[in-house]
Order: C-alpha cells, then structure tokens, then sequence
C-alpha cells in the first residue's frame, strides 16, 4: 500500500534528516532575512532605477526590510532557548550558521549597498566596499565561532544579530556619507574582534526581546509617519549604537582588569 511505504520511509529516516522545533525557527530566520531583501529590492532600489521613487513607499519598505531582520533575531534567540530546553537536530547548528549568514550577513550588507546607491551624497563603489566589509566580517565570525571554543556565557567578537540591528541603525540615522561608511565599517571589525559580549540568557535575553520589540514599534510609528515617528526612530537608533560602542569599552576594562588582578595575585604567591 502507498500509504504503509510512506509510513516505512519515515520511520526509516535518518535522525539528522529530522527537523527538530529549534530547526524550524532557524528555518523562519533563514526566511526573514529573504524577505528583507526582497523588500530592499522592490520597495527602494526598483523603484530608485525607475525613477518612480516614493518617499512614502521607500520608508515603508525600508521599515519592513529591518522589522523582518529584528523578527529574525527573535527566531535566532527563540530557536537557541527552545534547543536548550528541549532538543535539536545535529544539523542544528548548521541550519543556524546557514541562516544567520542570510539574515545578519546577506540582508544587512545589501541593505548597505542599497543605501548607496540612492543616497544623495553617497559613492555606489564604497559602499559597496563597506557592504562586502559586512558580508565577510559574518562569514568570518561565523566560521570562528564553528571552531573555536569560549568560556561559557560569552561570545568572542560582537554577535552577528546585533552587529546587523547596528549596521541598518547607522544607515538609518542618515548622517553623511564618510561617517556612515568609517562606522559601519567598525561594526564589521568589532564582530571580527576578540571582545567578549555575554551570551543572551535569563534576564539578559528578556531585556534584549523587549529592546526588539520596542524597536519594532518605533521602526512602524516611522514608517506611518506618526508624530513623533522621525524622533523615535533616530533615538532608537542613537541607543542601538551607543550600546555597539559602550559594550566593547566595558567589555575591555573588565578584561584589563582581570589581568591586572592575576598578576598581583601571581606575586603574592611569589616567595
């Protein structure tokens, strides 16, 4: 019978072959990050090649291509919370690399691209620049974070969903070009650095959902041009790169610190 052959099949798949829950939300980042893209394309660069560019459409697209990462950075915290109470695949970890490329690598360095090649007193062929500085700032940070092991409840470099929320929030504040492009780039070198950010977890990893989800509400009231909108854009902005930049700073004193204590500690043991 067709239907026992099925049966057969699926009894006989392979455990690796088995998406897990944690694996379906990484699936769900993996697809935000598309969509964020697609809206770049078709809500500001086509529209910008045509010559039919609406402020109004622009923004709105705009809004919706970083709401769409913001809701990949819930799925990638979500899927970790979930594999850690219940389970994932062994190709988990894979599946979030894999996603995580997309929705923090591919969409904010696009984003980039496109900022330069429709802002005023933006250079196409720099930004590009900056936006392959992005794309392989992720792949690398990626690739080091399969490899190398850290001590428990820290990452080694600025996690790639925060270094991307910080990319589109510079881009986003509409400073002049030469700024932009220094700082964008210095978000690439940080999520390539060996500062160490705590993993999100506990109240850690509430504060930072909350932060998101009010983000997203001030990327909306943006985008529909409701009063105020303008400014609770910009300080939501203004406070995701403070924090980019305050983290490493304390990140560093700690560090700094915690080698200064082991050297006094290591002459006290001297005779």
């Amino acid at each position: 019978m067709p239907g026992a052959d099925a049966d057969d099949d699926a009894e006989e798949m392979p455990l690796s072959l088995r998406l897990s829950i944690a694996d379906t939300l990484t699936l769900g980042n993996a697809t935000c990050g598309f969509m964020a893209v697609y809206f770049t394309t078709t809500g500001i660069l086509i529209p910008h090649l045509s010559g039919s560019a609406e402020t109004g459409m622009a923004r709105h697209s705009a809004a919706t291509a970083v709401i769409l990462m913001l809701l990949a950075a819930i799925f990638d915290l979500c899927d970790g919370l979930v594999a850690r109470k219940l389970r994932s695949s062994p190709m988990g970890a894979e599946l979030d690399n894999l996603s995580d490329l997309i929705s923090f690598g591919l969409a904010p360095a696009y984003f980039v691209l496109v900022y330069g090649m429709v802002a005023d007193d933006a250079h196409q062929r720099v930004a590009a620049v900056a936006a392959i500085t992005v794309l392989l700032a992720v792949v690398l940070r990626l690739a080091r974070f399969s490899c190398v092991t850290m001590k428990d409840g820290m990452f080694q470099g600025m996690p790639s969903p925060f270094g991307a929320l910080t990319v589109v929030s510079i881009v986003l504040l509409e400073l002049p070009f030469v700024p932009t492009l220094l700082a964008v780039i210095g978000v690439a070198w940080l999520m390539v650095s060996r500062v160490e950010y705590p993993k999100p977890r506990g109240i850690l990893a509430v504060a930072m959902l909350s932060w998101i989800v009010g983000a997203m509400g001030m990327l909306a009231a943006w985008a529909f041009d409701a009063p105020g909108g303008q400014l609770l854009l910009q300080t939501g902005c203004v406070l995701q790169v403070v924090l980019g930049a305050v983290i490493p700073l304390f990140a560093t004193a700690r560090r700094v610190n915690s080698i200064r204590d082991n050297r006094r500690e290591a002459r006290a043991a001297q005779p």
